[in-house]
């Protein structure tokens, strides 16, 4: 037996592999996120897919918690019509005196006046109901019409560490503004053959405001959601996913679980209804993974 063919020893063999996760990656050991003493410079995030159905929704909310967990003073901002997030939490869109509608569109209302509390600690809510479909024909004669977003935000930024923004499912005047707003995107995308083939049009759209009205644009990642490990089919689309987009992928997966359905009807974060819970779990470990790719954070 050469030298180089000995076993190796216990105490000098080879370091135990890390291990895979459900993106088939070895799984990072993600750092506790660090305490903040002040507030503000705000980092603002579109989570963007034109398809509906995905996760958008869900993902604002319990990301939002989560990173409120852990110390950040976060903003939410519900620029979808169809008011989902104010929905998921608990807020009736009937019962709306003013929403960002009319902070968009009435120079006397203020921030202030828009934002109401979310029920969780450290994280507040600029809601939205049916009037917001307005929005988007008013604002064609706007002068600076895809800027009128990031205006009323402005307010904002010294107040809050994150605001994510839950934009709408289309690619439309509301969707440019929401990315012309903001740092970054997160694409949640479902562990599904169709809303794959929809991605490459998202990122033509998030290039070319990038290079006409917001140069610090970028995609901070895409999240694999409704995953299912048990199906062939589920994990060949996260194979495919990472295989096309690479690092940009979170580590971090959402399963499918019947408590995101019931937190939502609940009209609180899934961190609160089953604080216990794997989806609970994950978001937080989301959010640490969110943290951990921004300087500064």
């Amino acid at each position: 037996m050469l030298p180089f063919d000995k076993p190796a020893s216990p105490a000098t063999g080879p370091a135990p592999k890390a291990e895979l996760g459900p993106t088939g990656r070895p799984m990072p050991v993600l750092p506790e996120p660090k305490a903040l003493t002040t507030h503000g410079n705000a980092r603002v995030v579109s989570m963007c897919n034109q398809k509906g159905g995905v996760g958008k929704t869900t993902t604002t909310i319990n990301l939002g918690a989560s990173l409120a967990e852990f110390g950040r003073k976060v903003l939410l901002v519900d620029f979808d019509p169809q008011g989902s997030l104010s929905v998921g939490l608990g807020l009736n869109p009937h019962e709306m005196d003013l929403t960002i509608y009319n902070l968009l569109l009435q120079a006397d209302v203020t921030l202030e006046d828009v934002v109401v509390p979310s029920g969780v600690p450290g994280m507040d809510l600029l809601p939205s109901n049916i009037d917001l479909s307005a929005a988007e024909v008013q604002l064609v004669n706007e002068v600076a019409r895809e800027q009128t977003l990031q205006r009323v935000l402005a307010p904002a930024l010294a107040q809050y560490d994150v605001i994510l923004i839950d934009c709408q499912p289309s690619l439309g005047l509301l969707t440019v503004n929401a990315l012309t707003a903001s740092d970054g995107v997160i694409v949640p995308l479902e562990c599904e053959y169709f809303a794959l083939r929809g991605v490459a049009l998202l990122k033509t759209t998030i290039d070319t405001v990038r290079e006409r009205l917001n140069p610090r644009l970028e995609i901070e990642g895409v999240l694999g959601t409704m995953f299912d490990g048990r199906t062939l089919h589920g994990r060949e689309v996260m194979e495919r996913l990472v295989q096309a987009w690479g690092d940009t992928v979170f580590h971090t997966v959402i399963r499918r679980t019947v408590k995101f359905s019931d937190s939502t009807v609940a009209g609180e974060p899934i961190t609160t209804y089953a604080s216990s819970s794997a989806g609970a779990d994950s978001y937080r470990q989301l959010a640490k993974e969110v943290l951990s790719r921004w300087p500064d954070a």
